[in-house]
């Protein structure tokens, strides 16, 4: 034992202690380095996963367009509506490649981006995938893969597309409808994303749209109801008289499963939107971003409900989920900026106008399938205000941006279905019409074992 104690007071070596601080320095010094590298990666990739898995939600939303149009229709018209969907979004997906994201994002000036054709990853990242690890630094340093948020981007455009479909459901051609979405997704919503999003003149003059209550909802009731004006109400819609004929979904099991998948999907639209989650502020602002959506579509059921009696003398489901859809597109603008409470109202008002918007139509005799342009482009514009009145956006900024998207795209879009009517027309024939979409172009019905009750049609 004495000899064990008196080597263990015996003192270390001069050179022995400086080997153990240095073995206990360097571990403390490298690591730092190694977690800075690492940490930048790490956020490059939580970035680039965010991108992915809210654009693979917010896709989740084509089928959420399907459903609420398809059980909005009369049955002889729901393959169509399948049809027209699954085409809107592979046409947006090869427009916005082609051209609409060069145009929106690349090179833009005040009013426009790039005229290049194709889309695809930077030179760096295509060394980094030929296996150059040395590229690595430089593809981190983008903060993003290219392509995902070449990918988020595109699921919005097809968002815009699919509003329209719902409007003209029942009497617009197959053909002419593809048409007007490949003008509409390559370029009419490219250069009003170039004019926002994109860094043009609306963004410098400090226009705010968090995820698109203008820029995606509004585009595409503008558009749909320039449509509905040249396209015109389905046979029967309207008496002689003027009163509406009522024409109930044919499933509202369906229109209400859509309604909640479009709302699923929301989160992924404006959660999205926050175009980052490498960062405690990303994460946080981001459940901010998910509550506010919430909550704004929950007062939009309650307010829609509410009024629904008073408006159209009964309660009324389908006016309740359309509330649901009003909240949501009012609460898009500004669920960043806007208190919680603050978004309930939002919610709330949207679904209001929505609702007295759907009477409105209905007294001006403009035929909306779907009630899309109340619930987009009434909504849309309200929720853009509204980010100025709840949440500190310029006022008078947003209305400039409000009025400049919907004379450009409404006179567009106008001109444009006008251009396709006096070419291959753009409504289908009286026959066709009354037989339905389904066996008179399709020739396949989406309910065979069903019989069709025969309709009311006024005598022209």
């Amino acid at each position: 034992m004495r000899v064990l104690v008196s080597s263990l007071a015996r003192p270390f070596p001069r050179r022995l202690v400086l080997i153990l601080l240095l073995a206990l320095a360097i571990p403390l010094l490298i690591p730092n380095v190694a977690r800075a590298a690492v940490s930048e990666e790490a956020t490059f990739v939580f970035n680039t996963f965010a991108f992915l898995i809210w654009g693979a939600l917010v896709m989740f939303m084509c089928a959420g367009f399907t459903m609420l149009e398809s059980g909005s229709v009369r049955t002889k018209n729901a393959s169509m509506i399948c049809l027209k969907n699954i085409g809107i979004y592979s046409i947006a997906g090869l427009a916005y490649f082609i051209v609409g994201y060069n145009l929106m994002y690349v090179d833009v000036g005040s009013v426009i981006g790039s005229f290049n054709f194709l889309y695809g990853p930077s030179s760096a990242e295509l060394d980094l995938l030929d296996g150059d690890e040395g590229a690595l630094s430089s593809v981190v340093a983008n903060g993003y893969s290219s392509m995902s948020d070449w990918f988020f981007q595109m699921v919005f455009v097809a968002t815009a597309a699919s509003i329209v479909s719902g409007a003209l459901a029942e009497r617009v051609k197959m053909w002419s409808f593809f048409l007007f979405t490949l003008l509409l997704t390559a370029f009419i919503y490219p250069i009003v994303g170039a004019w926002t999003w994109g860094g043009g003149w609306l963004s410098e003059m400090g226009f705010q749209d968090f995820a698109g209550s203008t820029i995606v909802h509004s585009v595409g009731g503008w558009a749909a109801l320039a449509g509905i004006l040249v396209v015109g109400p389905r046979l029967g819609k309207f008496r002689k008289d003027g009163t509406a004929r009522a024409t109930p979904p044919s499933n509202i099991l369906v229109v209400t499963l859509g309604v909640f998948i479009l709302w699923l999907g929301w989160f992924g639209f404006n959660g999205g939107s926050q175009l980052a989650l490498g960062s405690a502020f990303d994460a946080v602002s981001m459940s901010h971003v998910l509550v506010n959506t919430n909550l704004g579509a929950a007062a939009g059921v309650v307010a829609a409900l509410a009024i629904s009696r008073t408006v159209m003398g009964r309660t009324d489901l389908f006016v309740g989920l359309n509330g649901a859809i009003a909240g949501l597109v009012s609460i898009t603008a500004g669920p960043d900026i806007v208190d919680h409470y603050w978004a309930i109202i939002i919610g709330a008002v949207g679904a209001v106008l929505c609702t007295l918007g759907l009477k409105l139509l209905e007294k001006l005799k403009l035929d909306d399938v779907v009630g899309a342009v109340p619930a987009h482009l009434f909504a849309g514009i309200w929720g853009t205000l509204a980010a100025a009145i709840a949440g500190g956006a310029s006022f008078g900024v947003q209305v400039v941006g409000v009025l400049a998207v919907g004379a450009f795209v409404f006179v567009v879009s106008y001109l444009v279905w006008r251009l396709i009517d006096l070419t291959i027309k753009v409504r289908v024939s009286r026959q066709v019409e009354q037989l339905g979409q389904d066996a008179g172009e399709l020739g396949i019905e989406a309910y065979p074992e069903f019989v069709l009750m025969p309709e009311e049609f006024d005598e022209d």
